[in-house]
C-alpha cells in the first residue's frame, strides 16, 4: 500500500505541471479581444503572440501588466451529494515587454517576460481527495529576447530565444497515521529551467487584411534537486529518508498559430486566431529519487496526452482617439484523455468570454483593462491512478491591468 501511495505522490507535481494551467495571458489588449494577436501588430505583446509583427510597430514602448487569476472548482464524489470547494487563492500571472528600434529603421529589438503556465489550487486539509492533493502552487516564467526585421512594406519576420524558470510546491496528506491519529504529510517543491524559441512572420495584404503565423517551440523543463519533505510517525521515518531530493523532466508543448486581422473602418479592428498545441510530446513520466527504499521507488508511467486546439475571435472599436472598447471569446479543447483528470488542475473542454477598455491617459501613456470569464465543461471521471471518482465543475475569473509608455 505504501508503495502505491508514494508512486502516486511522485506523479502528482509533474502531471500538474505538464497538463498545466496554460494561461497565455500575454497582453491586456489581446486578452480583451479574446486572446487574438497572431495576425495583429498592436503593442509589445507581439513578442509573445508573433515576433514577426514587432518590426511593424510604429513606436518604441515599455509596458507591464498583471492578470490576477481566481480559479474556482467544485468536486462531487460519485454516489454522494457532498460538495468540496477550492479555497480562495489568487495566482498572479504577469507580462512585461520592451521594444526599441531607430526611427524608420527596418528592424526592432525587444525583450519579453511573461508567464504562459501557472496555477494556484488549494482544496484544504479535510476534503475527500486529500491523499491525492491538498494544494498546488505552480509558476513558469519565460524570458524572451527578440529580433524582428521588416523585409518589405508588406512583410516582416522575427524570432527569439526562450529561457524558462519553473517552480512547483505540492502538498498532500498520507494515509499513515501517527499515535494521535493524525495523517502523515508530504511536500514536494523545487525549481527548474528549460530552453525553447518563438518565431513568426507577419503580412499586410492589398485587401487590408493582415496575416500572422507563429510557432512557439517545445520547452523541456528539468527539475533537479527538488526537495521531498515527509512528516510521518517516527516508526516510519526509515521508509521516508530525509533529506531527499528528486529529478524530473517535463516537456511543455509547442504551439502553432495562425491569425487574421480585418479593418472594415478606421474605428473597427476584427481578429481571428487558431492554435494547435502539440501535447502528444507528453507520453511518459519518469521520476527519479536520490534516495530509494522498498517503499519509495523511482517511477515510469505512461501519460499518452493528445494534441489540443483553440479557436479565438475578437473585436476592437475606437469611438474616439483616446478610447478603445474590446470584446471577444473562444473555445479550447482539453489535452487530457479520460482516466487522467486530476484535481491539481481539473481539465476539460472550455469556452470563455473577454472584454476590455483602453484609455490614452497622456500623449505617451496608455492604460488598458481586461476581464475574462472562463467556464470548463463539467467532467465526470475516475482517475486510473488514484481511483478518485466524481464530477469536477470549474470556472475561472481573470481581471487585468497594464500600463504602456510609448515614444
Amino acid at each position: 500500500m505504501r508503495k502505491i501511495l508514494l508512486f502516486l505522490l511522485a506523479l502528482a507535481p509533474a502531471i500538474s505541471f505538464a497538463q498545466g494551467f496554460q494561461v497565455n495571458l500575454g497582453g491586456q489588449k489581446q486578452i480583451g479581444m479574446g486572446h487574438t494577436g497572431t495576425g495583429l501588430a498592436q503593442d509589445g505583446a507581439s513578442i509573445f503572440f508573433n515576433p514577426g509583427a514587432m518590426a511593424m510597430l510604429p513606436e518604441n514602448s515599455i509596458q507591464a501588466g498583471i492578470s490576477p487569476l481566481f480559479f474556482k472548482s467544485t468536486f462531487n464524489p460519485s454516489g454522494s451529494n457532498d460538495l468540496y470547494h477550492t479555497l480562495d487563492k489568487t495566482a498572479t500571472p504577469f507580462n512585461a515587454y520592451a521594444v526599441w528600434g531607430p526611427k524608420n529603421a527596418p528592424w526592432k529589438v525587444g525583450i519579453g517576460v511573461y508567464t504562459p503556465f501557472g496555477g494556484l489550487t488549494d482544496w484544504g486539509h479535510n476534503w475527500i481527495g486529500k491523499y491525492t492533493v491538498e494544494s498546488l502552487d505552480l509558476k513558469a516564467i519565460y524570458f524572451q529576447p527578440t529580433l524582428s526585421i521588416r523585409l518589405a512594406d508588406f512583410v516582416s519576420i522575427g524570432g527569439g530565444f526562450v529561457y524558462d524558470i519553473g517552480t512547483v510546491n505540492l502538498q498532500r496528506a498520507l494515509p499513515i497515521a501517527d499515535a494521535n491519529g493524525n495523517d502523515g504529510q508530504a511536500e514536494l517543491k523545487g525549481h527548474g529551467h528549460g530552453f525553447g524559441w518563438n518565431a513568426g512572420v507577419y503580412f499586410k495584404t492589398e485587401s487590408h487584411i493582415t496575416i500572422g503565423i507563429d510557432y512557439r517551440s517545445k520547452a523541456t523543463t528539468t527539475i533537479n534537486n527538488g526537495d521531498a519533505i515527509f512528516t510521518v510517525a517516527p516508526s516510519l521515518a526509515s521508509s521516508f529518508p530525509q533529506p531527499n531530493t528528486f529529478t524530473a523532466s517535463i516537456p511543455l508543448p509547442s504551439t502553432t498559430s495562425i491569425g487574421f486581422g480585418f479593418y472594415p473602418t478606421k474605428k473597427w479592428t476584427l481578429a481571428l486566431d487558431a492554435n494547435w498545441v502539440a501535447w502528444h510530446v507528453y507520453k511518459v513520466l519518469a521520476f527519479d529519487y536520490a534516495q530509494n527504499t522498498p517503499t519509495l521507488q523511482d517511477t515510469y508511467s505512461p501519460r499518452n496526452y493528445r494534441d489540443g486546439y483553440s479557436l479565438r475571435a475578437g473585436a476592437q472599436f475606437k469611438p474616439v482617439d483616446r478610447w478603445a472598447i474590446r470584446a471577444g471569446g473562444g473555445y479550447a479543447s482539453t489535452a487530457v484523455q479520460d482516466g487522467y483528470v486530476t484535481p491539481e488542475v481539473p481539465d476539460a473542454n472550455r469556452y470563455y468570454f473577454t472584454g476590455g477598455l483602453g484609455y490614452r491617459a497622456a500623449n505617451h501613456l496608455d492604460l488598458d483593462l481586461s476581464f475574462e470569464y472562463e467556464h470548463l465543461l463539467s467532467r465526470t471521471q475516475t482517475n486510473i491512478e488514484t481511483q478518485l471518482s466524481g464530477t469536477f465543475r470549474s470556472n475561472v475569473y481573470i481581471p487585468g491591468i497594464s500600463l504602456t509608455y510609448h515614444w
